[in-house]
């Protein structure tokens, strides 16, 4: 512990002497998240790192994040601290598979999570979030939609809407680990605790929870909610700042297995190594950033 408090003040001074700011996801570990400016889910990061002034952003999450952050403040450089911190779902959809997609249906909109490379971006007419995804579809005209590249996402998204959602066929590794089989355990386990469970997930286990959400849809809910006891369908680092806003409710996980890998990736020692050297530096080439942008800054621009 003693290690970790000088570290701490050594990453905070470091911080202050590099003009730096610190933003961290709700998955990431404790540590990291009690050491960042800000923590959020995707949408609030995007806006985060949008509204910064600092001409530095140390990025706590993993690579898409970064880019996200480089491509809205090219001017700033944005470090990831963890190099190899990479999300499995935005790989799993390239710019070249959408392009034959698009061939398919030309008169369809092309909607682009976050969770995407920024060359998937930039070849996207708007992105989104699992928090404002059926917002997004609902602003556009076009009654096709591709949605890339999660197939729950879309999945979930096509509930709200009359337009035709056509899906990629990607997936989040963790919440796709989540069974029905997993909820009537938890039930049984906390009769009385309500089920929280993220869009990312599998229709069944939406259908089997008591309400979807984002990661700070979930946060929200439960510290404005009269209820105590939660059993929650995310990555486990969300807990953390559960316990932090509304130390008062008891919140389960919906399984132990609910851990990103990736997203643990990033602890102090590199967050301080990253300030340190001031890399690994996260850069988005103009020809990719420019049209990437173009589709960030539509999401962002909705009220």
């Amino acid at each position: 512990m003693a290690k970790d408090s000088e570290l701490r003040d050594e990453i905070l001074a470091l911080k202050e002497e590099r003009d730096a700011v610190i933003l961290a996801h709700n998955y990431q570990i404790d540590a990291v998240q009690d050491i960042a400016d800000f923590v959020g889910d995707s949408l609030e990061l995007a806006r985060a790192a949008a509204a910064q002034k600092a001409p530095v952003i140390v990025f706590c999450g993993v690579d898409f994040m970064a880019e996200t952050a480089a491509i809205l403040s090219p001017e700033k450089t944005v470090l990831l601290p963890a190099a190899g911190a990479c999300c499995p779902m935005a790989e799993m959809v390239t710019a070249g598979e959408l392009a034959v997609l698009q061939e398919q249906y030309p008169d369809a909109a092309v909607v682009a999570y976050v969770n995407t490379t920024a060359e998937v971006k930039a070849e996207s007419d708007i992105c989104c979030t699992s928090a404002n995804a059926v917002k997004v579809v609902e602003s556009l005209s076009e009654q096709q939609v591709i949605m890339v590249p999660d197939r729950n996402l879309a999945g979930y998204v096509a509930r709200f809407t009359t337009k035709e959602i056509l899906p990629w066929d990607g997936f989040c590794l963790v919440h796709e680990r989540f069974t029905r089989k997993d909820i009537q355990t938890a039930r049984s386990r906390h009769p009385g605790a309500e089920v929280l469970v993220h869009p990312e997930c599998r229709p069944e286990v939406i259908d089997a929870a008591d309400q979807v959400f984002s990661t700070s849809g979930m946060i929200r809910h439960i510290c404005g909610s009269q209820n105590e006891e939660f059993i929650i369908g995310t990555e486990t680092g969300i807990l953390h700042q559960i316990s932090l806003k509304c130390p008062e409710k008891h919140c389960y996980p919906l399984s132990s297995r609910a851990i990103c890998v990736n997203m643990k990736k990033t602890d102090l020692e590199k967050v301080h190594a990253a300030l340190d050297r001031m890399a690994p530096r996260v850069l988005v080439p103009e020809r990719i950033a420019i049209p990437a942008r173009r589709a960030i800054d539509r999401m962002l621009a909705l009220p």
